[in-house]
Order: C-alpha cells, then structure tokens, then sequence
C-alpha cells in the first residue's frame, strides 16, 4: 500500500482481505472511499450498505464508520481524506457552492456508471501521481482535482439519476433502528437487555446481529457515540469533566476516564487542553 498523506490531504491505494480501521474510527476529516472491486459491507452513521465495484461512499466529518469483510474476501479500494481547510482561500470570497455540501446530502453510497468509473478513478490516479511527484504547483493542482471530483458528487446527487444506497436485508434494518436509538438516546442508561425488550428481540441475537451488522459490539458503539460527544462539549464548553461525564451518560467518572483514554489516547482534561491551544 502506498499512503500519501499531508495534514489536511491524504489519499491511498489499496488491495487486501483484510480491515485495519480501529474500533473507534471517526475523524474531524471528510472521507471519500471508492470501491475498485470485491463486495463487502461498510457500517456509516446508522447504515449498513452492501457494496460493490464501481459504488463511492460518502463519510462526513466525526460520522462513526467501519469496513465489514467477515469472509475474508479480496477487495480493492481508494481512501481519500481531506479538512476543509485544505480548500480555504482557495474559492472566491462570497462563494455560494460549498464544495463539502455533497456530506450533507443523506446519502451516503453512489452506485456509479461504467463511463463515470473511468473519469473518477482518472482523478484519483491524478491525485496520487501528483502527490507523490511534489512540485511548487502540487498543492494547487490537488485541490483542483478535489473541486473537480466534489463538483461531479454533487451534480450526481441532484441529477436524479444517482443511485439509492442498498441496506444489505431485514436484519441490518433492525439494526439501523438500534443504532439510530443509540444515537439520540446515549445519555440515557443503555444495556443490552434494555434494548432486547424496546426492541422484542433477544439479548443474544441482539448481541450477534448487532457485531455482524456494524464491526462493533453493542457497548463498542455506545461509548463510542458516548466519546464522540464528550469530545465536543470538552472543546465547545465550559462543562467540568464530571458534569460531562454525566451529560453523555457514564455514572462513574474513573470508568468515563478509562474509555475516553483508551479511545482518543489522551485523558479528557488533555484532550481539552490540547484543542483549546488550537
């Protein structure tokens, strides 16, 4: 694998078996990934789609995601990352197009024709060609190309022909509605047996599905939806870490500690520290 990457730019090649996204894999980046070939599952948000060559996938900033390969099976693909700061300064002051509007659409998978494979994966070819040749102009022409690709996304989207995103079956359905429970609830006490009865399954089965349907186990996912919203109140608030701690739903604070550490790799006052320097 070749990964070239900058702060605020990176994008890769790849082909494998194999997921290395970690469990708690969000980030404050846009990310574009496109699937060359092979067939797997990607958990977006609170979506399980089934995708196959030729499908762009669409993951907005801190949108918790992750690869689903259970069988083990060849695929290929590109990962692109990008801030938007990246593309500051870069459009006319008073711009109306914002080119990161296409993360906001709803839809995260685009199934695209066999003509509109060949212009993105050109693009992309172009990005990784010119980021490993550097030049002056580099910088320029990426962000070129970026515009160019963010510029089809969106006219794909609203050209009524862009393709639905396909919720692998019934029992990834089920799932969603778990998830999207998770997400507006996790302030909430929040166990496995609780959600079993709200949902007239069983524990077990909950369980199973639940890993096989998104990457994670069921308590992975709440504290990282937990984590992912103590992150922003330590940057955008003036809460203490234990009235944090609260508000996203742990009870104990040495335990809220612990997952946030092992999470983000740094304790939340750190944290807070760090993105207050910013």
């Amino acid at each position: 694998m070749k990964f070239y990457k900058s702060d605020l730019f990176g994008i890769s090649r790849e082909r494998k078996t194999h997921s290395s996204i970690p469990s708690d894999h969000y980030h404050d980046a846009y990310e574009i990934l496109y699937i060359i070939s092979g067939e797997l599952y990607y958990f977006i948000g609170d979506r399980t789609y089934q995708v196959v060559g030729g499908v762009l996938l669409l993951i907005n900033m801190n949108d918790i995601h992750k690869l689903i390969n259970s069988n083990g099976s060849m695929y290929e693909r590109v990962t692109l990352q990008f801030k938007k700061e990246f593309l500051e300064g870069f459009l006319a002051a008073g711009e109306a197009f914002d080119p990161c509007s296409c993360f906001q659409s709803g839809s995260s998978a685009i199934k695209l024709r066999a003509q509109e494979q060949g212009f993105v994966e050109g693009l992309f070819h172009k990005m990784i060609a010119e980021h490993t040749n550097q030049s002056p102009q580099s910088d320029l022409y990426l962000k070129l190309l970026l515009i160019e690709l963010l510029i089809f996304i969106g006219r794909k989207q609203h050209s009524g022909h862009r393709g639905l995103y396909i919720e692998s079956n019934r029992t990834h359905k089920q799932i969603s509605r778990i998830v999207n429970y998770i997400n507006h609830h996790y302030a909430k006490r929040l166990t496995l047996d609780d959600i079993s009865k709200n949902f007239y399954m069983s524990p077990s089965h909950v369980s199973r599905t639940f890993k096989d349907s998104t990457g994670f186990t069921f308590i992975e996912y709440v504290n990282n939806v937990r984590v992912k919203e103590a992150c922003t109140l330590l940057k955008d608030s003036n809460l203490t870490v234990s009235e944090i701690a609260e508000r996203v739903g742990f009870d104990n604070l040495t335990h809220f500690g612990r997952i946030f550490k092992g999470t983000t790799g740094s304790s939340p006052l750190k944290y807070r520290k760090l993105n207050q320097c910013r």
